[in-house]
C-alpha cells in the first residue's frame, strides 16, 4: 500500500520528504504512487494515472484553465541522496531540479479554492531521452488534458518567471575533399582545410536578438564538433562540422532548418536533432495576472524546456520555480528555503485572487 506524502507539513519539510524519496529516471514508481495516494482523497480533484505520470485536475466550470507541471525524476545520485538543511538552504539530490517545485505543486493542489480551473501534472522521465518523457507521451495520448490558457512549468528559475524557451537544432555540415598521399598533398583536396570557410562564416555571424512580448531572446549559432581524417598520411576527403543553432521562438523548426541550409550553401546539411521553441504568451490575461502576483520583471528562457510541448499544443507557457538552474544536476545542488515559501505564496495568491 502506498504511503501518502506528509501534505500537512510546511513546504520545506515536504521538500525534504520528496528529496528522501528516490526517483532517479525510470524508477519513479514509488514517488508516483505516493503522489497519487496523497491527492486521490482530495474531493476537489479528479486524479488519473498514466504509467508513472499523475494528473490531478479541478472541473468547476471557471472561464480559464491553467496547467501546473513538474517532473518526478532526478539524475543519478552523486553521494547526495539524502536531504539536509543548512543556513537557509535545503541540499540533496533533486532539491533544486525539481523536488522543491513538486512540493510547491502539492501544497497548492491541496488548496481547493481556486479562481481558475487547474490541472496539475506530475510526470516521469524528463531527465532522459525524449522518447521516455511522460509529458510528451501524455501530449500524444491525451492532449485534451493539457489544453489551457496558460501552462506553468516548475523548472528552477530563481523564483522568477522565465518565459517561453528557445528552440534547438543540430546539423552536420559536410565539406568534401579528395584523398591523396600526404607526401603528394597537391594531388588531393584537403577537406579539413576547406572547412575553414565554414568556421569563418560562424565566427563572423551576428546572432539575432528578436524582441518577443517585450523580452529579448539571444540566438546562438556554434560549431560543437569537428570530424575528419582517415590516417596520419592521407589527405582527408571529408570533414564534418556539427553545428548547434539555438533559435528564438519566433522561428519554427522548418524556418530554422531553412536558415541553416541557406547559411551553409552549397555544402550538404543533415539535421540530426531538432526541438521547437515556445512563445512566451505574456499578453494573455492569465499570464498578465500571474506576472502581477510575481511582482518581478520576467526574463527570456534561453535553454530548452518542456514548455515547448505546450507551445506545440497552442498553449503559452512559462518557467517558474524555486532554485537556481545553474545548480541543477550538481553534487551540491540546493534550493533556498525562502524561495520555496515564496513560490508557494505566489501560486496560491494567483489561483485564489
Amino acid at each position: 500500500m502506498s504511503i501518502p506524502l506528509p501534505l500537512p507539513l510546511d513546504v520545506v519539510s515536504l521538500t525534504m520528504a520528496l528529496v528522501n524519496t528516490p526517483s532517479v529516471s525510470h524508477t519513479e514508481g514509488e514517488l508516483a504512487d505516493s503522489v497519487e495516494a496523497t491527492l486521490s482523497p482530495l474531493a476537489h480533484l479528479e486524479v488519473e494515472r498514466f504509467g508513472n505520470t499523475v494528473v490531478a485536475r479541478t472541473d468547476r466550470g471557471h472561464a480559464e484553465r491553467v496547467v501546473v507541471a513538474g517532473h518526478l525524476d532526478t539524475v543519478p545520485e552523486n553521494d547526495n541522496a539524502l536531504g539536509y538543511v543548512e543556513m537557509g538552504k535545503l541540499f540533496g539530490l533533486g532539491a533544486c531540479d525539481m523536488k522543491g517545485g513538486l512540493a510547491v505543486m502539492l501544497k497548492t493542489a491541496a488548496l481547493g479554492a481556486y479562481n481558475r480551473d487547474v490541472t496539475f501534472v506530475f510526470y516521469d522521465c524528463e531527465e532522459v531521452a525524449s522518447e521516455h518523457n511522460g509529458l510528451r507521451k501524455l501530449s500524444e495520448q491525451r492532449p485534451d488534458l493539457l489544453q489551457a490558457d496558460l501552462a506553468i512549468l516548475m523548472e528552477p528559475s530563481n523564483a522568477g518567471v522565465e518565459a517561453g524557451c528557445q528552440g534547438t537544432i543540430r546539423v552536420e555540415v559536410t565539406v568534401p575533399g579528395e584523398r591523396a598521399h600526404s607526401a603528394r598533398s597537391w594531388a588531393g583536396v584537403n577537406a579539413i582545410h576547406k572547412a575553414g570557410d565554414l568556421l569563418r562564416r560562424l565566427e563572423a555571424h551576428e546572432p539575432r536578438q528578436p524582441v518577443i512580448d517585450g523580452l529579448t531572446y539571444h540566438e546562438g549559432l556554434n560549431a560543437v564538433f569537428v570530424r575528419g581524417g582517415v590516417a596520419g598520411n592521407v589527405i582527408p576527403d571529408e570533414c564534418v562540422v556539427t553545428v548547434n543553432y539555438r533559435f528564438a521562438p519566433d522561428r519554427s523548426q522548418a524556418e530554422a532548418e531553412a536558415f541553416l541550409r541557406e547559411f551553409f550553401a552549397p555544402y550538404d546539411v543533415v539535421v540530426t536533432d531538432s526541438a521547437p521553441g515556445a512563445l512566451p504568451g505574456l499578453d494573455r490575461p492569465a499570464a498578465k495576472a500571474f506576472l502581477e502576483v510575481v511582482g518581478t520583471e520576467p526574463g527570456p528562457k534561453f535553454g530548452w524546456t518542456d514548455v515547448a510541448l505546450f507551445s506545440a499544443l497552442g498553449v503559452p507557457a512559462v518557467n517558474f520555480g524555486p532554485g537556481d538552474p545553474q545548480l541543477a544536476h550538481t553534487r551540491d545542488e540546493y534550493v533556498p528555503t525562502a524561495e520555496l515559501t515564496e513560490c508557494e505564496h505566489v501560486l496560491k495568491e494567483w489561483l485564489r485572487a
